[in-house]
């Protein structure tokens, strides 16, 4: 259970935390925000079961919050901490389904009473939106590119995150299934002359059986596409890196090498950190410290020729940069390869 105390004042801010972690049953954590903008960055990253937050502060102020609370992450429980003056003007919230006020002074025995209440109540299962396609998304890339290892890592992490979510099977089933449906659909589209006949839910009676399910069925669909490959497929994503790794002396575009995997330059560039958890210029320039520090193991070149030929005309941007990469200078490094 997670807690987000959100309050532009830091002595209220400490007190509320001070309260909370005396509370008797233990909170997986706390996290506290200043303001109503800082509070959703922290949401996205958290994903709070419970929001205390003020009405009045900067940037976004606490009726803001609580609507785009209510919008995306409708789960969350919310309680809205008001002055007497404030209190009529704190009701609005109730139309953003805010049905916890606490009024200040507030006490640790009116926290500890809040958090009896949200504590022990049922949270109902929810996934949002956000991670349901992003996980859509890397999976549709792992089936089509027949990236087996990296789908199963995928599979436990979605596994992970839903029985966390306090769904129930039937829920879990459902998700599941449309997860399935939504895949049959974007594979279809990249190749229509594929047959995805996928049963329907088989009425799990577990959340294990369910993705149990999941996984036969995402197996099933790589196999039809190995078989109908005959073996003549080529990963985008690879071939990219290859382009990449044959035009390091050059200044080619993000744009350029999207086109030559067949992506939008957006598309690709998100598709490209989330595989390979970097990004287009960091892992060229990765690549391209690699290939300096194998051309100047070789004796006879020059470290002027070394930076031109990994793309760097400016000799001095690219001994900063492979001072930044390795720790060490270019001469530095061929010092500790022995080369003079």
């Amino acid at each position: 259970m997670h807690l987000l105390i959100v309050d532009d004042e830091p002595i209220i801010r400490k007190g509320l935390v001070k309260m909370a972690e005396q509370y008797p049953l233990p909170l997986a954590g706390i996290h506290t925000a200043n303001n109503g903008v800082h509070a959703l960055e922290l949401v996205g990253e958290y994903e709070p079961d419970i929001i205390f937050t003020d009405i009045r502060m900067p940037k976004m102020d606490g009726l803001e919050l609580c609507r785009h609370i209510y919008e995306q992450y409708d789960h969350i429980q919310t309680v809205v901490i008001s002055g007497y003056g404030d209190f009529a003007y704190a009701q609005q919230c109730l139309s953003y389904g805010v049905k916890n006020y606490l009024l200040k002074p507030v006490t640790r025995q009116d926290v500890h009473e809040i958090l009896d209440k949200l504590v022990k109540k049922p949270a109902k299962g929810y996934v949002p939106v956000s991670k349901y396609v992003d996980w859509i998304d890397q999976a549709e890339e792992c089936v089509w590119s027949l990236q087996k290892e990296k789908l199963e890592r995928l599979i436990k992490e979605w596994r992970d995150y839903c029985f966390s979510s306090r769904m129930n099977t039937v829920q879990c089933d459902e998700l599941l299934q449309d997860c399935l449906d939504m895949l049959a659909r974007r594979l279809h589209a990249r190749d229509s002359s594929l047959t995805l006949n996928l049963p329907k839910g088989v009425g799990a009676r577990t959340k294990e059986e369910a993705f149990g399910h999941l996984e036969q069925q995402l197996e099933s669909i790589m196999n039809e596409l190995v078989l109908k490959r005959n073996g003549n497929f080529k990963d985008p994503l690879e071939e990219a890196k290859i382009y990449i790794d044959l035009h390091l002396s050059e200044e080619i575009s993000l744009e350029e090498v999207a086109e030559k995997a067949g992506f939008t330059p957006n598309y690709f560039s998100s598709l490209f950190k989330k595989m390979t958890n970097e990004t287009f210029v960091q892992y060229r320039i990765k690549k391209r410290m690699e290939k300096a520090k194998q051309l100047l193991a070789v004796p006879h070149f020059r470290i002027v020729d070394v930076a031109a030929e990994v793309g760097y005309e400016d000799y001095p941007h690219f001994t900063k940069m492979f001072k930044k990469v390795t720790g060490h200078s270019p001469s530095e490094y061929r010092a500790m390869l022995g080369i003079k």
